[in-house]
């Protein structure tokens, strides 16, 4: 039997164990070098919030890192997805904490509150190319739904907090592809089933609806939600809105000819990101205008193709610092019918989030409209550089830290951040 004094150091040996455990109640997932999987620790963040429990998402610590309160079932999802983490005392978190509001430091921590309920603007048939955003959706084991043109019109975009446009053509010229895919199958069948919606939705030419479309999330995002779009999709939606009210369509897209005038009609005030640039007339060039960087790239050799991530004020610029958050600030380029966005077009009030100014092309750019926010990223697939129709999709179990994937999940995280008082 034990003695006294034996019995008294062992219970002060189990309660000097005691804080240890009782303390251990945050789990951090670092997002710096140190994390296996930075793709699969966004669909841990996202999962946790559906849980109904709250992330704090650290900008600047450890390259954007996420710290909750600790549970089994999330530390267990970690194990399960293969995404680093780390358990660690109240003290500790507090500690990240005490760091991340010191004002010397370019960090700050904004509270993740509710999941965001994703749509993606996509056809329903197969499409002889892949999408990147629903790529890495599908990796990180965020759910999304697949919404067109017939959800739109019915207007059900306000039942969704994010909206992606998937590499589309909002002008009506099918993707400007007539000139090398016009005697394809995927082609005809594609120009068929989008005469038949429009027919079936009420219009007369794909152009026109489109148009609808198009000032449909206009509208959502003037009402407050969120468009993130990638390659073709960002500059033809800025171009229809321009062209609202002019043909811009040959007759091998929509059956008349197109306003000869059209060029000086545009009314770049309607759009989003772009003004004083040329549209392309030409129905064999695969091109919509002189925004796209596509030809300055062509041109430039692949190891000095990169763009960087600019580096914003955490603590008075939360927006554009989350939606950079990274762990490499300089990222590889990649190609896409729209590769990137020429500066001289940009309009004066958007942000841009990314360039490389040898180039003279920003990557990465972000705005305001009415009370929702936009963000364009040019290019088609960050772990390709030059991604063709029919190519096989990304393999992203491959690219499990890719940091242009990176960019896309930090958008699908966005609209859950608390919204703050404005500073005076």
């Amino acid at each position: 039997m034990m003695d006294k004094k034996s019995r008294l150091s062992s219970l002060l040996l189990i309660l000097a164990f005691i804080p240890l455990v009782g303390n251990a109640r945050h789990l951090l997932i670092p997002m710096d070098e140190s994390q296996k999987n930075h793709l699969k620790a966004y669909g841990i963040a996202f999962w946790t919030l559906q849980k109904d429990v709250t992330v704090d998402w650290l900008l600047n610590y450890r390259g954007g890192s996420f710290m909750t309160e600790h549970y089994t079932e999330i530390e267990q999802e970690c194990i399960i997805r293969g995404v680093s983490y780390e358990v660690i005392p109240d003290a500790r978190a507090a500690s990240i904490v005490a760091e991340i509001a010191n004002p010397e430091v370019n960090m700050d921590a904004v509270k993740l509150e509710k999941a965001p309920k994703i749509a993606v603007y996509s056809p329903k048939s197969a499409q002889p190319w892949d999408d990147a955003v629903t790529l890495v959706l599908t990796y990180a084991e965020i759910p999304y739904e697949v919404i067109y043109d017939d959800e739109i019109i019915k207007g059900d975009l306000h039942l969704f907090d994010w909206l992606h446009l998937h590499h589309e053509d909002f002008t009506g010229q099918y993707g400007k592809f007539y000139g090398s895919y016009r005697n394809h199958k995927w082609y005809q069948d594609q120009v068929a089933e989008f005469e038949e919606t429009a027919a079936r939705l009420g219009f007369s030419k794909v152009s026109e609806l489109k148009l609808a479309v198009g000032l449909r999330i206009k509208e959502y995002t003037a009402g407050g939600g969120f468009l993130f779009s990638m390659c073709s999709g960002t500059d033809s939606y800025d171009i229809s809105m321009a062209a609202e009210d002019v043909d811009i369509c040959e007759q091998m897209f929509d059956g008349d000819a197109a306003d000869p005038n059209a060029q000086s009609k545009l009314d770049f005030s309607k759009s989003f990101a772009f003004e004083d640039y040329k549209i392309s007339m030409n129905p064999m060039e695969y091109e919509f205008s002189t925004i796209d960087g596509t030809k300055v790239h062509a041109r430039t050799p692949q190891s000095e193709d990169f763009f960087t991530l600019f580096e914003f004020s955490a603590k008075w610029d939360p927006v554009p610092t989350m939606l950079c958050q990274n762990h490499q600030p300089i990222v590889k380029g990649f190609m896409g019918q729209t590769t990137s966005y020429d500066l001289r077009y940009i309009k004066p009030e958007v942000l841009v989030l990314a360039d490389n100014k040898a180039l003279g092309v920003a990557k990465y750019i972000h705005g305001e409209f009415g009370k929702g926010q936009w963000t364009f990223y040019g290019g088609h697939d960050p772990e390709d550089y030059q991604h063709f129709v029919g190519d096989p999709p990304t393999d992203l179990n491959l690219h499990p830290n890719s940091p242009g994937y990176r960019l896309i999940l930090n958008n699908i995280l966005f609209p859950a951040a608390k919204k703050k008082k404005q500073k005076t």
